[in-house]
C-alpha cells in the first residue's frame, strides 16, 4: 500500500507515525513544509520520498503534490494526524479521488457549532451552543442560557483560544478580544460543571478496534490559566472492568457514527456533572502532549503501529493488538515559578529514590532554557510521566511529584 502523510517531520509524533506505516509495509510518502536537509537518516530511511510544499494548509499547494506523487505511484491512502491539517487533507482526497475521511466528517470535527447541532439532533447529549457572528447574537445566547459561557474559535484544538466568561461586562471585553484578533465567528458554549475527561480510539471502518480514558486533573481552562498548578493528565486501565466507563463508551460509538468517521485516530472530550455525562467536542485525529506514548506504556502496546495496520491492513494484528490495562500512566507538567529562563530543579533526587522505577521518562529542560507560557500546555517546559498498576497509588505519585519536584527560574 502507498501512503501520503501529511507533514512527517513535526511535530515529533509525526515521525513516529512514518516509522508505523513503514513498518506496517506502507510505502511512505511525506508531504510538508520542512525542507529535505533537515530530516535525519532515520526518517529519510522510512520515507519512500519526500515532497516540499510551502504549506500543508494551502489546498492548491497540497493538491499539486499529491497529483505529482499520483503520476509516479498509485496512492491508496492520504493520512493527516494534526488537527490543524485535518480539512486540507479531507479537500485534497476528495480532489484526488483517495479514500479516507471525508470533508464533511472533517468540517464536523472542526467545526464546533456544526458538530454539536449535528450530534444533538443524533441523541447525543452535549453543551447547548451556537456560532455567533454579533455581540448582539452573543448576548441574546447568554438571556437564553445564562452565565457562565464558554467562547472558543469555531475550529479551535483543545482549550486553545477557549476563555469563560461569568456576565456581561466579561463577555463583551472576550468579544472584543475576538474582534481585535480579526475572528468574525465564534462558538459560544452553556458553561458545564463537572470533570473532565478524555476517549480516544482507533476506529476501523467506524468500529471501535482500541480504545482509552484518560482523566484531567484539575480541568483543562482552570489548568492553562494557573501558573501555581501541576496539571495531570492519568490514562485508566480500568475501563475495562469499572462499569461506568460503558456509558462513555456507548456514547462514543454513537458520536463516531454520526459523524461518519470510518478508519482513523479520534479525540474525544467529555466533561461528567450534575448534569451527567455530556459530549464536549471530538476530533478526527489522535490526541497531543503525548497521549499515545502514555497509552502505549501503560497498555504494553505500540499504538502507533496499531493505528498504521488499521490504515495499511484493515484491522490492528500481531503481537500487542490487545491492550493490557496492565498500568494506569500520567504526566504531570511542571511550571517555573516565573517567566525567563530556566535556574534549576529541586526534589528531583527525592522523587528519583522514591519512585523511580514507576517513572516512564521525565523532560527537565537544563538550566539556561528559555521558558514557555503556562498556556503553552503540559509538555511545554517540564514533566514527569510514570505509571502504576494501581491507578489510585498512580495518581497520588503524580500528586507528590506536582508538590516536590520545582522548576525554578530566573
Amino acid at each position: 500500500m502507498n501512503v501520503v502523510l501529511v507533514e512527517p517531520f513535526f511535530p515529533a509524533s509525526q515521525r513516529q507515525c512514518a516509522r508505523a506505516l513503514a513498518e506496517a509495509g506502507a510505502t511512505v510518502i511525506g508531504i510538508g513544509e520542512y525542507g529535505r536537509d533537515v530530516l535525519d537518516d532515520q526518517l529519510k530511511g522510512w520515507l519512500h520520498h519526500y515532497e516540499q510544499v510551502s504549506s500543508v494548509t494551502d489546498v492548491p499547494a497540497l493538491t499539486g503534490a499529491v497529483r505529482w506523487v499520483q503520476d509516479k505511484l498509485w496512492v491508496d491512502r492520504l493520512e493527516a494526524t494534526v488537527e490543524a491539517h485535518t480539512m486540507a487533507a479531507a479537500q485534497v482526497r476528495e480532489a484526488c479521488t483517495i479514500p479516507g475521511t471525508s470533508v464533511r466528517t472533517a468540517w464536523l470535527c472542526r467545526d464546533k457549532p456544526s458538530m454539536k447541532e449535528t450530534l444533538r439532533a443524533a441523541g447525543v447529549p452535549t453543551a447547548a451552543s451556537a456560532a455567533v457572528d454579533s455581540a448582539a447574537d452573543a448576548h441574546d445566547f447568554a438571556r437564553l442560557v445564562g452565565f457562565p459561557l464558554i467562547l472558543k474559535p469555531r475550529s479551535g484544538a483543545g482549550a486553545s483560544g477557549t476563555v469563560r466568561v461569568d456576565d456581561s461586562a466579561g463577555l463583551d471585553h472576550a468579544l472584543g478580544v475576538f474582534g481585535g484578533q480579526g475572528v468574525e465567528s465564534i462558538a459560544v458554549e452553556e458553561f458545564i460543571e463537572g470533570h473532565e475527561g478524555f476517549y480516544d480510539t482507533i476506529t476501523v471502518d467506524g468500529q471501535v478496534a482500541l480504545d482509552f480514558v484518560s482523566h484531567y486533573f484539575p480541568n483543562v481552562l482552570e489548568a492553562m490559566r494557573s501558573r501555581w498548578i501541576s496539571p495531570q493528565f492519568v490514562s485508566t486501565n480500568r475501563i475495562d472492568t469499572a462499569p461506568e466507563y460503558a456509558e462513555l463508551r456507548a456514547m462514543g460509538a454513537r458520536v463516531i457514527a454520526a459523524l461518519g468517521i470510518g478508519t482513523s485516530a479520534t479525540h474525544m472530550e467529555w466533561f461528567f456533572g450534575p448534569k451527567g455525562l455530556k459530549f464536549s467536542e471530538i476530533g478526527c485525529r489522535p490526541p497531543g502532549v503525548g497521549a499515545w506514548d502514555l497509552y502505549s506504556a501503560g497498555n504494553e502496546i505500540d499504538l502507533y503501529l496499531q493505528w498504521a495496520n488499521a490504515i495499511v491492513h484493515g484491522g490492528t494484528r500481531g503481537k500487542g493488538s490487545t491492550p493490557t490495562r496492565r498500568y494506569a500512566s500520567g504526566i504531570v507538567a511542571l511550571r517555573p515559578d516565573r517567566d525567563g529562563q530556566i535556574s534549576g530543579y529541586s526534589g528531583v533526587d527525592e522523587l528519583q529514590q522514591q519512585y523511580g522505577e514507576w517513572v516512564i521518562d521525565a523532560h527537565l529542560p537544563p538550566p539556561g532554557t528559555a521558558t514557555q507560557g503556562v498556556e503553552a500546555g503540559y509538555m511545554a517546559n517540564a514533566y514527569v510521566r510514570m505509571r502504576h498498576p494501581d491507578y489510585d497509588t498512580l495518581r497520588g505519585m503524580l500528586d507528590a511529584v506536582g508538590r516536590t519536584l520545582h522548576v525554578h527560574a530566573a
